[in-house]
């Protein structure tokens, strides 16, 4: 494996893997699948990260990990400094809800509810009161560009608006970490280029962006490339956009 990924201090971190394994059991016992295999990835705050891999790769066991979605067979996981590895259904809950903002590829709306409302959702299972989440939300979905389209459905909305409601609803909680799985795999290339563009712009604004691909041209938009190749991790390099922020 190379790398030349940095080494931030452990008050910098919002997340670290450290020899972390995922492995798969049939009903016997028996193994299934290694997905991922001691892997250790530090990634600091502020940072805009792509996860690549061909299919079986363990990216996307990776990704189901640091969102909290799953749990290692072994290892350490840290989410903005909480060891999820031991944690109850309710506290991975918790975590997922306060530190982790996720946007698909399917942008996963609810069609019977408006914009403002699939954007309040995240709020409402937090408690937050109404006001509060009306306010907060209608920031966010103007932050977005989508101030114009609060009362809209999910499907009087394109492509892409789909996917600014889906960013917004990741965002309106302030979450630690933004991770994004083929965020584009569902639009046309100009679209998918707006949303990026959207992306970039909340990475230079400090948020922390882990996303998932499997096109180069988008990694290269990454200050920072992870492989993944049969469960290990294959490299772990900066990108030349990387590179540069680094020397000035």
């Amino acid at each position: 494996m190379s790398t030349d990924a940095p080494s931030p201090s452990s008050q910098d971190l919002v997340i670290s893997l450290s020899g972390i394994t995922r492995t798969y059991f049939k009903p016997d016992g028996t193994v299934l699948v290694e997905a991922l295999k001691n892997i250790d990835v530090d990634i600091s705050r502020g940072e805009y990260v792509a996860i690549m891999g061909a299919s079986g790769s363990g990216k996307s066991t990776m990704m189901n990990i640091i969102g909290a979605l799953d749990q290692p067979t072994s290892g350490s996981c840290c989410i903005n400094g909480s060891d999820i590895a031991s944690m109850s259904d309710e506290k991975l809950s918790m975590v997922r809800g306060r530190s982790i903002g996720f946007v698909f590829q399917a942008f996963n709306l609810i069609g019977a509810l408006t914009v403002i409302e699939n954007v309040e959702v995240p709020l409402f299972y937090q408690s937050i009161p109404r006001l509060d989440r009306q306010r907060r939300t209608v920031e966010i979905l103007q932050r977005v560009g989508l101030g114009d389209r609060l009362g809209h459905r999910p499907n009087e909305l394109s492509g892409g608006q789909q996917q600014r409601v889906a960013i917004a609803r990741a965002l309106v909680t302030n979450p630690a970490v933004l991770l994004a799985d083929e965020p584009t795999g569902n639009l046309d290339s100009s679209t998918g280029r707006d949303i990026l563009s959207l992306l970039d712009e909340l990475h230079q604004e400090g948020l922390t962006i882990v996303m998932v691909t499997h096109d180069e041209s988008i990694a290269e938009r990454c200050d920072r490339v992870i492989r993944l190749r049969d469960g290990f991790i294959e490299y772990d390099e900066r990108t030349s956009k990387g590179q540069a922020a680094i020397s000035r």
